[in-house]
């Protein structure tokens, strides 16, 4: 059960070469189970669970992509910067 019902949203860019792909969806999923939040993507009107590597996977967003993140749960703010933090270090890959 989420105790805290208010959406929180913030956007990030897709800043590494090869876009999500196999590593970011794994680096995306495992960080958002870190928390207690329901946290979703959202790229050209198609929205994935962020807890879901299949699901992020198939945003197929590429690098310079626009990625709404948004988030509802107790952890929800914690969440969305860790997973900012995440997409601003082009999830960690050398470029």
């Amino acid at each position: 059960m989420v105790e805290n019902s208010e959406k929180l949203e913030r956007e990030v860019e897709v800043v590494n070469a090869l876009g999500i792909h196999a590593r970011p969806s794994h680096a995306i999923v495992t960080t958002a189970g870190r928390f207690q939040a329901e946290v979703r993507l959202g790229f050209e009107g198609r929205w994935a669970d962020a807890r879901s590597i299949l699901s992020v996977m198939t945003l197929g967003a590429s690098q310079g992509a626009r990625i709404r993140l948004e988030a509802t749960g107790p952890e929800a703010g914690e969440a969305l910067e860790a997973l900012a933090e995440l997409f601003a270090s082009g999830f960690r890959e050398e470029a």
